[in-house]
């Protein structure tokens, strides 16, 4: 019998407003939602599993702290060499009628995880990997992607690579809630950390991020610890909760009870929809995720 449960996620501080907004004006069109992609990079280490989280500016949908990710863009249509699973098969895995749907999450989650962290995961074959990413040149394609003076796909012409997507391992489908401002439609995957390649930070633009060990970050995630080694106004005096959207803490504890990384990406995982309300409750709002067994996770935390 499935195991159905209902948590409850604080509402992060930045989003408080938009929630007091929401319910004071009743019922109302939710904005449409930006198609997007997210990669939880993970790892195995001494003190167990990690994964990759940086600080995001503003109020993303993907939260304060988060995997790598963003919204799907216009480039992400064009001809690349493709190596793995074809678009009509990731779209059964992610269940998605339009394979050219889901061949843009899957475009998007590995240029999205390379222009943010440097990981690439592309090789001349299907049976190759890129053995490192270092160094000037490396990074100036980084910043040229994200400045938009480059397009994914003439970058991976230029060098001659094809995507590796038979590495990617789709995880869930989140949606923001309603009430919310900014709303991503997004897709979750999951990945291990390359042989010979290292995760950085994006030169210029990024202001914090970290391997994290998963098991301790949930330990201790009803105190301060994340926010205020971030160090930032607007992470200080936050909890894990505080700072990141549900996705993000529920992979996290599913992350923390792996027995390793390949354990964790072979788990079988439904292509579930997830989709947080907003719910007032003494006193405080609320996003509340109903998970019917499916999810990353399904400890119960808080309430």
């Amino acid at each position: 019998m499935p195991n159905s449960s209902v948590r409850l996620f604080p509402v992060p501080p930045y989003l408080r407003g938009a929630a007091e907004s929401w319910f004071e004006h009743g019922d109302r069109a939710p904005r449409k939602p930006r198609l997007a992609s997210s990669v939880v990079l993970v790892r195995d280490a001494p003190r167990g599993a990690e994964t990759y989280l940086a600080y995001r500016r503003g109020e993303s949908p993907l939260g304060r702290v988060a995997f790598p990710g963003g919204s799907i863009n216009p480039e992400d249509d064009d001809a690349v060499a493709w190596f793995g699973p074809a678009p009509a098969a990731w779209a059964k895995a992610l269940g998605i009628d339009d394979p050219r749907l889901a061949r843009r999450h899957v475009v998007a989650a590995i240029r999205e995880l390379f222009e943010e962290t440097g990981i690439l995961l592309a090789g001349p074959d299907e049976s190759t990997l890129l053995e490192g990413n270092r160094g000037p040149d490396w990074m100036a394609a980084r910043v040229a992607l994200a400045a938009g003076d480059k397009s994914f796909p003439e970058l991976l012409k230029r060098r001659g690579l094809g995507l590796r997507t038979d590495l990617l391992r789709p995880l869930a489908n989140w949606q923001t809630a309603d009430f919310a401002l900014r709303r991503f439609d997004t897709r979750y995957f999951a990945v291990v950390q390359p042989m010979g390649q290292e995760a950085s930070l994006l030169e210029g633009k990024g202001s914090w991020g970290q391997w994290r060990s998963a098991a301790e970050e949930i330990a201790a995630r009803n105190t301060t610890a994340l926010g205020d080694e971030i160090g930032l106004p607007d992470t200080t005096g936050l909890t894990l909760s505080e700072l990141t959207v549900p996705p993000v803490e529920l992979v996290l504890e599913k992350l923390a009870g792996a027995r390793g990384c390949i354990a964790y990406l072979a788990s079988r995982r439904p292509a579930a929809v997830f989709r947080p309300e907003l719910v007032e409750a003494d006193g405080s709002y609320w996003l509340s995720v109903s998970l019917s067994g499916a999810g990353e996770g399904s400890a119960q935390h808080g309430r």
